[in-house]
């Protein structure tokens, strides 16, 4: 087909058509000159001499100007102060103080059970007023299985070592298999769990301070516990918490259908049981629409279908890296990752 009738057929001007074969191009820059009035280097270099002073180090510089004129020395304006610092890299702060480093936002993706877990500790009500007992849970984010627990009266990191041992020990983890996530308590960053997860060759995963979202797993299935119908406003002893964290955690693995799961188990997904449920699940409601198909109006309903991953602040990847990929991790990792994010997932 003709330029002409192309652009008719579009709707677009043959002179439009024409003009984007030819981007105009951009006038060079010329460099600006230098002002006549402006300060001479040696100039700016005392002024920031100056205000990088013991005596003024401290002062901001409208304090240092009028500090200066009293003593009837002017250097420069205030606005001309703040240039040369802001010059320099020293408009933010200048005063001697310690500055809170940035931390890189933990972004994690399991597609299979035992891929990532995520562990935390809560405290849970004595027989007494400030007195705490504190439960150690291990969660894996994928399946939302619990894979082990403990309740202690103190918070420790060489308890925490010997639980994330014996996890891994029946879960059988391999060498670089597991990434585990937590937040950043005194047990978390400890010397054993820290020596523990290196000879296991287990990555470790912090999240950042006071951001509760990037460890949303943990905090999710807390509320659970602590919203239960029978758990209670305070426990009689040690041995007491124990003993319903045994009933409570096998009512949460194998028995409590998950809403983010399809309403199946965590046991079910976890041991990878959830096809031939998912298929009786679909015979069931297949002959419900044979006996009764006015009711459906849709058609032979299917059953929910758990996500095919799992994620604490999904991972952003570029054109170069997802162009490398399957279609089918193209499609989790776009679609799902924009219609579900981590937050409401691990409700």
């Amino acid at each position: 087909m003709g330029v002409a009738n192309a652009c008719t057929a579009l709707g677009v001007s043959r002179a439009t058509f024409y003009r984007s074969l030819k981007p105009k191009k951009e006038p060079e820059k010329k460099a600006r000159a230098a002002p006549k009035r402006r300060l001479s280097d040696p100039e700016r270099a005392n002024i920031l001499d100056v205000l990088n002073s013991e005596r003024f180090v401290d002062l901001a510089p409208s304090q240092v100007y009028a500090r200066l004129l009293d003593d009837g020395i002017y250097l420069c304006s205030v606005s001309t102060m703040y240039r040369i610092l802001r010059t320099a890299g020293a408009v933010l702060e200048r005063r001697r103080q310690r500055r809170h480093r940035e931390y890189k936002k933990p972004e994690l993706l399991a597609t299979a059970p035992n891929q990532v877990w995520s562990w935390d500790i809560t405290k849970v009500r004595g027989p007494e007023k400030l007195v705490y007992f504190h439960l150690y849970v291990i969660i894996d984010i994928y399946s939302r299985y619990v894979v082990g627990w403990l309740v202690a009266d103190r918070e420790s990191g060489a308890l925490a070592e010997a639980l994330i041992q014996e996890c891994c020990n029946r879960q059988k983890i391999e060498h670089n298999q597991l990434i585990i996530h937590s937040d950043r308590g005194a047990a978390m960053k400890s010397k054993p769990v820290s020596d523990l997860l290196e000879v296991l060759q287990v990555t470790k995963s912090l999240s950042r301070p006071r951001v509760s979202n990037d460890n949303p797993y943990s905090e999710s299935q807390f509320k659970t516990l602590k919203y239960h119908p029978a758990f209670p406003d305070r426990f009689g002893c040690l041995e007491d918490s124990r003993i319903f964290c045994q009933s409570f955690f096998h009512w949460y693995n194998n028995v409590h259908y998950h809403s983010s799961l399809a309403l199946l188990t965590p046991s079910t997904i976890h041991n990878q049981q959830s096809a031939a449920i998912l298929e009786q699940r679909a015979n069931v409601l297949q002959n419900a629409h044979a006996l009764n198909p006015e009711r459906f109006v849709k058609g032979i309903p299917k059953p929910a279908q758990p996500l095919t991953a799992a994620w604490i602040n999904p991972p952003q990847f570029n054109q170069t890296e997802m162009g490398a990929r399957s279609s089918a991790e193209r499609s989790h990792l776009g679609t799902q990752a924009l219609a579900m994010p981590a937050a409401k997932q691990a409700t």
